[in-house]
């Protein structure tokens, strides 16, 4: 377990969106999407300069705020995509698991391999789902739905929870139609507890500006919270 480093972008030590309670989100280096509306781009490259940590040094960091994240809260990883840093989100969730902790990861559901090491430390899986639409998918993200789709097939033969996510983006899916079909998806996946459709924000037109890569829905407005909130209510 010395031997493994993960490579972490950053962590937010009291998180309250990326899982139930107080969390302690791990953003992990490297992502094999290029989601048009990605709000994280400087996690993209896998071979950034970031912080390096093994799992018995990044869960010594966790343990610090074991009082705050209290029996409600837990640790989430997200990125990035966690899945391409298997060995290491493997070993980490489970000395989490072993410290007591509740475990999340945020994924896109892209990862290569050891998938099912992952899922068996892993209280709830918070799905991010690009699109349902092979099309739509590869438009949004520049990948097929394969990797995609597998996962999903091995989530189902798990326990963990689920909760589903997706970006609602004016004049791509901010409509009845795209949102039922999510809600008609999620009765594929056992285990969904919550659906949260989420605004599509323009916060991180800086980031791409430092970068010095174009964000490709500079010109699209931000989604209107009234109307995402009426569409939310079709979820119910």
């Amino acid at each position: 377990m010395k031997d493994i480093l993960g490579k972490i972008s950053s962590v937010e030590t009291m998180g309250t969106v990326d899982g139930p309670g107080i969390r302690y989100v791990i953003f992990l280096q490297g992502c094999n999407l290029r989601c048009k509306y990605c709000h994280n781009p400087e996690t993209w490259d896998k071979n950034a300069k970031c912080l390096k940590l093994t799992p018995g040094t990044m869960v010594k960091r966790i343990l610090r705020y074991k009082s705050y994240i209290g029996k409600d809260g837990g640790i989430t990883i997200s990125g990035g995509e966690p899945l391409l840093q298997p060995e290491f989100v493997t070993a980490l969730l489970k000395l989490c698991k072993f410290h007591g902790l509740h475990t999340a990861i945020d994924t896109a559901g892209v990862g290569e391999e050891h998938i099912e090491d992952i899922l068996n430390f892993t209280d709830l899986v918070i799905l991010d789902v690009k699109s349902i639409e092979e099309d739509e998918y590869k438009s949004i993200t520049g990948m097929s739905m394969e990797k995609f789709n597998e996962f999903v097939n091995i989530l189902n033969k798990k326990t963990c929870r689920v909760w589903l996510r997706q970006v609602i983006v004016p004049n791509i899916n901010d409509n009845r139609e795209s949102v039922l079909k999510l809600k008609n998806f999620s009765h594929k996946i056992k285990n969904v507890d919550k659906i949260e459709l989420l605004p599509f924000k323009k916060l991180c037109i800086e980031k791409y500006k430092n970068l010095g890569i174009k964000f490709p829905l500079q010109d699209v407005p931000e989604m209107d919270e009234k109307k995402l909130e009426e569409l939310q209510l079709l979820l119910k």
